[in-house]
């Protein structure tokens, strides 16, 4: 069995604990870029490990401080009840169970600005990655460790050809794809990991492909900007 140096040395991070503070900011951080707008509020419905030993290990803080923007590696992950306060940010915890998840998996919602919400459930796998597992409702199932690009369309024909066109025509490899709808000629979700950073130009055409609702990238290694 192959394992590799990230598995047994774990990620840079701010301890206890890989899976519940490292794993938990990551969980956060891919949460916010998948959301993807201002929010007012985030609420952590906790399961498993994660509801019953979470806060001695961190993991509430770990959770907000990754939905404010923060990296795992950041120090002010212990400060982030206080820079969520400042940032004008609510945020509340409750305990769940999720079907059939992993002990440390969390659903995580986004009450936008514009009034309307986000749901992401995810989980922390050990050495600090994590599974996202669903996205408002629609099953998903990617590790985000690669450039992830989201997008919503019409169940169209020739609509996944022209994504598909777009990432080779602009030198992109992907690396996974999956499509997914919810029933014939309705909407549908393809999720694409690609081997290098998708460009805003890129992200920008294929927003402007006919039957497209949506585009998200979550590049997780990208510089963005916190709200603290």
């Amino acid at each position: 069995m192959d394992v590799s140096l990230f598995e047994v040395l774990g990620p840079v991070m701010i301890g206890p604990s890989s899976s519940h503070t490292a794993g938990a900011a990551r969980l956060g951080r891919a949460a916010r870029l998948i959301a993807g707008k201002p929010f007012v509020k985030v609420e952590f419905g906790l399961h498993g490990s994660f509801a019953k030993t979470g806060r001695g290990h961190g993991t509430h803080k770990a959770l907000l401080a990754g939905a404010l923007g923060l990296h795992e590696e950041d120090e002010r992950l212990r400060d982030a009840f206080e820079l969520a306060q400042q940032a004008g940010a609510a945020y509340s915890f409750y305990e769940l169970e999720l079907p059939d998840a992993h002990e440390n998996s969390a659903r995580i919602t986004f009450f936008h600005t514009d009034g309307t919400l986000s749901e992401i459930e995810g989980s922390s796998i050990g050495g600090g990655r994590i599974r996202i597992t669903s996205i408002d409702g629609t099953a998903a199932g990617f590790s985000a460790e690669a450039p992830t690009l989201l997008i919503t369309q019409r169940d169209v024909q020739g609509v996944v050809s022209g994504i598909t066109g777009q990432l080779a025509a602009a030198g992109l490899n992907i690396g996974v794809m999956r499509v997914s709808r919810k029933g014939r000629g309705e909407t549908a979700t393809t999720i694409i990991e690609t081997d290098s950073p998708v460009p805003s130009a890129v992200a920008g055409r294929l927003r402007q492909l006919p039957e497209v609702l949506s585009v998200r990238v979550v590049d997780l290694n990208a510089k963005e900007d916190a709200d603290v």
